[in-house]
């Protein structure tokens, strides 16, 4: 999923979303080896060698792996029959919690298929299609909706009471539950987009029981049509058999043959029985044609600047009738539908209408690939006083690029991102000396992270065989026991290793590095079905069109994903990692993504047609999807900015689809400052750089009255600035006008163009605009032509073919083959030691970074890890400590920051106690006499029965507060922490997971 928890000198940040065991939180409770045979070639007792790099099969001491019912951690196949697929069990998916089981051991959570959505039980398979949502909250703070799963009948065997669930088959966008009880068997075909599931059982006649009588409009023969609860299906016996009712229970001997299907119809009460009866019909040509298998193949036309994309059905027909089946389209599907026409009727979902074909076997869309950049470029930028603006930025930073927050992969992620992002700029600037800085920082940390040497537990991947997963460690928000956040986190590694392989192609070589990093793609987005290292597209949902963040999805609401933008990142990084090195089936798999994701995002997160999200909520975007609806709101936060922001980061030139309806960003700008009440007070760059690509003038401005902000951790001031400068004068981009180059982009401003393209080989470089307009760049060059006439950078590292004319669409039905996995060079002396540097303790300007250690100190660095027990509440006042666990920082000499607030991020855990809360008081006496000068106590903060750590921070707002703020002058702080109600002890985590930021220079 994704639980969005801040860490060291995050002010409200999250970053990978899903929190080791987090139940169904925030608002919802209260609603309701062959591929890769050629990449590891050497093993030895602690490392596999990829290239010059290395992860290890031997699990880190201290490290976990991931956790489930009964022995999954070591089994994860023991919910799949004998005859499921071979490899790897898909992870991060709609049904993921059939087989991923996390807190329902025997059965599943509810799978959200849409256009119904399903319950496993042990009599069956229940249904519910919800057409009218349950919304919460309001139109101006955290709110939700969803389409509650609420059961109509339940499918099965008559007698039948399964013990458990498995999984007996899968295939792209289908799963196959089973269920035995030893005398009854049953398989149930179910799948995104299917109105149709498709049953075979054994030992008993199929029975349908529902929720209350149904009513019953057609009964003829071997269909019977029926409603229940308003909703309207048909069951479909083989020719031959009939169907009998008898109070709530609807059932067939099937006539001796054993199969049957149901389907949902798009009709409501008010339709005429005549029409839901010719439905009936037209549907029923199709019912004993079983989808038995469904595929993805994709294409991208690099002349055309277009992806094509084919949905493939397999059936088996059990018997004679029309070829095909019924299929459900999503919006961002059938906005793009090529050669095929749905008909009238739609169903309802938690994505908006789905339209209908009838009698297809496959269809396919088109989209426009509108092309990314490595960065904005920096036309306005080459004089005067904004030069020495971005210079003095750029001189601010140069000595700590990555400004590191943490060892775990999502902070080491966000400080790669950052220094990337600087690397970029400083090369168009020329300011070579800058640039190099953030090159190294990146190519020794990358380096670190992908050397396994004897013993090493920090900054070093591990391969799961078991699980077909590498996970890097330390790992964060549940990247190990959830699997969750694969892509959030290796995107951001991916892309900052595409950035130095424009500088330092041989480091980027399969015979030193690429080869590591193609792990990291294969594990989050495996491209190549030949690969049984790691399961095909694991984040990716080829039929909703977007990432889910959830490893097990073991939600009442489903999988969820909350940035969108992050997983924007990680097909970003595809694409510049596929261009730099000359990839072009990695490219090509991104663009795939990131054309089919962008168009999601614009229809699920943002809806910006004002179609898909239910009249009543009242938002115009949403922080997150879930599976049966989204929500207004975080896993961290409550705070509009971020809320928002979390949709927007990280600012990349990969990122221009958010700026694809200029009209649609101000409005949603709008909403954030409606919302809060003010103009942002945090994450103010992510929140400018998104308006800039709406109004480019008004960021400016923005910026120019505000410039004493605190950066976004994962930013700076000086490609801020960059990003919004050049915006405001590059105007808003251009999707009318595409490119034969997938690095190129066109931008408008009061109706002149300017086209950009960006060419990283050591050869020149022609590009076409589909206008007709050329634009040749030099080798390593950025250059524009129109509006504005601009040329830079020095990137000539490797980079794909730089003559795209004539490019022909290449095949990605990953049947065919990939380009070829890296070969490695076996290198039988030991792996080498790398000497690991400790990370710097984290500071930023306006604030000092405090961490809770052992023995009580709040001190400047992490420390080691450990717990340290809250005891559980008694009887006191509101707000009153008692029995706390206190940490105290003495002989403190630092300036205060009068604009800026304390903030916490601390990681804590009730287990399993039910009604357990935190509270914290901080106080601090500024002059070390022992008397408290200012003393804030933050209202408490609620954790739930669900074991894994939870985020408490200072969003939870002040209780009390009194007293002064002022400098510190040998002074102290004091953190209490204390139990204000529960009826059992809680755990605070000691080390890098608990911080306290100090408003203190």
């Amino acid at each position: 999923m994704s639980v969005r928890r801040a860490k060291a000198g995050d002010p409200g940040h999250p970053t990978s979303r899903s929190f080791a065991g987090r139940a169904l939180v925030l608002t919802v409770v209260a609603s309701v080896a062959a591929g890769l045979a050629a990449v590891a070639v050497a093993t030895t007792a602690d490392a596999v060698t990829v290239g010059a790099g290395s992860h290890t099969e031997i699990l880190p001491a201290g490290a976990a792996l991931p956790t489930g019912c009964g022995t999954l951690s070591t089994n994860p196949r023991q919910f799949v029959t004998a005859d499921a697929p071979a490899g790897p069990v898909p992870t991060n998916d709609w049904w993921s919690s059939l087989v991923f089981k996390k807190f329902d051991c025997s059965y599943s959570e509810n799978l959200h298929a849409h256009p119904i959505s399903y319950d496993t039980t042990a009599g069956g398979l229940g249904f519910s299609y919800n057409t009218t949502p349950q919304i919460s909250g309001s139109a101006t703070g955290v709110g939700e909706y969803h389409y509650v799963y609420a059961e109509d009948f339940t499918a099965g065997v008559s007698g039948m009471n399964a013990p458990k669930v498995l999984v007996d088959d899968w295939s792209d966008w289908t799963v196959t539950p089973y269920w035995s009880d030893g005398a009854r068997t049953m398989t149930a075909t179910i799948g995104h987009g299917l109105p149709f599931a498709y049953f075979q059982i054994t030992g008993g006649n199929a029975q349908i029981t529902a929720k209350s009588t149904p009513t019953v409009w057609s009964h003829s023969g071997a269909s019977i049509g029926y409603s229940v609860a308003g909703n309207d299906y048909v069951a479909y016996a083989p020719t031959g058999a009939t169907w009998s009712v008898s109070g709530n229970v609807i059932s067939s001997s099937l006539a001796g043959k054993g199969y049957f299907s149901v389907a949902a119809l798009p009709t409501t009460p008010e339709t005429a029985t005549a029409e839901k009866a010719s439905l009936a019909t037209s549907y029923g040509r199709y019912a004993h044609n079983h989808v038995t298998g469904t595929k993805l193949s994709y294409s991208y036309d690099q002349a055309a600047s277009r992806v094509s994309t084919t949905y493939k059905y397999d059936t088996t027909a059990r018997e004679s009738g029309a070829t095909g089946t019924v299929i459900g389209l999503y919006p961002h599907q059938w906005r793009a539908l090529t050669g095929a026409t749905p008909i009238a009727q739609t169903y309802v979902s938690a994505r908006g209408a789905m339209k209908t074909l009838v009698g297809r076997s496959s269809y396919t869309t088109s989209a426009v690939f509108s092309g990314v950049l490595p960065e904005i470029p920096a036309v306005a930028d080459s004089s005067g006083a904004d030069l020495l603006t971005l210079n003095g930025y750029l001189d601010e930073i140069k000595g700590n690029p990555m400004d590191a927050r943490g060892n775990d992969t999502y902070w080491t992620g966000k400080g790669l991102g950052r220094a990337a992002r600087i690397a970029e700029i400083a090369d168009q600037l020329g300011r070579t000396e800058v640039r190099d800085a953030a090159l190294g920082a990146i190519r020794e940390r990358l380096t670190d992270w992908f050397t396994a040497s004897p013993g090493k537990t920090q900054r070093v991947f591990y391969y799961d065989r078991n699980w077909g997963t590498l996970i890097g460690y330390p790992a964060s928000y549940g990247s190990d026991q959830e699997l969750n956040d694969h892509h959030f986190h290796y995107g951001y590694f991916i892309a900052a290793a595409a950035t130095l392989a424009k500088f330092d192609p041989a480091w980027a070589s399969n015979a030193r590095y690429g080869g590591m990093i193609d792990l990291l793609i294969r594990d989050a987005n495996n491209y190549d079905r030949s690969d049984n290292r790691f399961p095909y597209l694991r984040d990716f949902d080829i039929y909703a069109g977007h990432d889910w963040a959830a490893g097990h999805g073991a939600f009442f609401a489903g999988n969820n994903q909350e940035s969108s933008s992050e997983g924007m990142n990680f097909a970003n990084a595809l694409i510049q990692w596929g261009q730099a090195t000359g990839n072009t089936t990695v490219r090509d798999a991104g663009i795939f993504i990131w054309t089919t994701q962008s168009a999601a995002i614009n229809e699920y997160w943002f809806d910006v047609h004002d179609e898909n999200f239910p009249e009543a909520f009242g938002h115009g975007t949403v922080g997150m999807v879930w599976g049966d609806g989204g929500a207004y709101t975080t896993w961290f936060t409550a705070a509009p900015e971020m809320i928002q922001g979390i949709n927007m980061l990280p600012i990349t030139g990969g990122h221009l689809y958010l700026g694809n309806d200029p009209a649609y960003v101000r409005s949603n700008y709008a909403e954030v400052v409606r919302n809060a009440g003010h103009e942002p007070t945090v994450w103010q760059d992510i929140l400018w750089s998104f308006l800039a690509l709406g109004d480019g003038e008004a960021a400016l401005a923005k910026f120019r009255a505000k410039s004493g902000y605190t950066p976004e951790e994962g930013e700076s001031k000086a490609h801020t600035f960059h990003w919004i400068r050049n915006l405001a004068a590059l105007g808003t981009t251009d999707t009318s006008v595409t490119a034969n180059h997938p690095l190129a982009r066109v931008f408008v401003k009061n109706g002149v163009k300017t086209y950009v393209a960006s060419n990283i080989t050591a050869k020149p470089l022609t590009v076409t605009f589909s206008d007709g307009r050329t634009l040749t760049a030099a080798a390593g060059k950025t250059a524009t032509v129109g509006a504005l006439t601009w040329s830079g950078g020095n990137a000539t590292g490797g980079g794909a073919d730089p003559s795209p004319t004539g490019t022909t669409p290449t095949p990605t039905d990953p049947t065919s083959s990939p380009t070829p996995t890296p070969t490695v060079t076996t290198d039988p002396t030991p792996t080498p030691t790398v000497t690991t540097d400790p990370t710097p303790t984290p500071t930023t300007p306006g604030g000092a970074i405090r961490f809770l250690q052992t023995g009580g100190a709040l001190a400047a660095a992490a420390g080691a890890a450990g717990t340290l027990t809250v005891p559980k509440a008694t009887d006191v006042p509101d707000n009153q400590p008692h029995d706390p666990v206190i940490f105290t920082a003495t002989g403190l000499n630092l300036t205060h920051e009068a604009d800026e607030p304390t903030t916490f991020d601390l990681a804590v855990d009730a287990d399993t106690t039910v009604g357990n809360a935190a509270q914290v008081r901080i106080s601090y006496d500024l002059t070390g006499d022992g008397s408290f000068e200012r003393v804030e106590t933050y209202r408490y903060f609620a954790t739930d029965a669900v074991p894994g750590w939870e985020g408490y921070r200072e969003t939870a707002g002040l209780a009390a507060a009194a007293g002064t703020m002022g400098d510190l002058e040998n002074g102290a702080v004091q953190v209490e922490i204390w139990s204000p109600i529960g009826s059992g002890p809680s755990t605070v985590s000691l080390g890098s997971l608990s911080t306290v930021h100090l408003p203190y220079r």
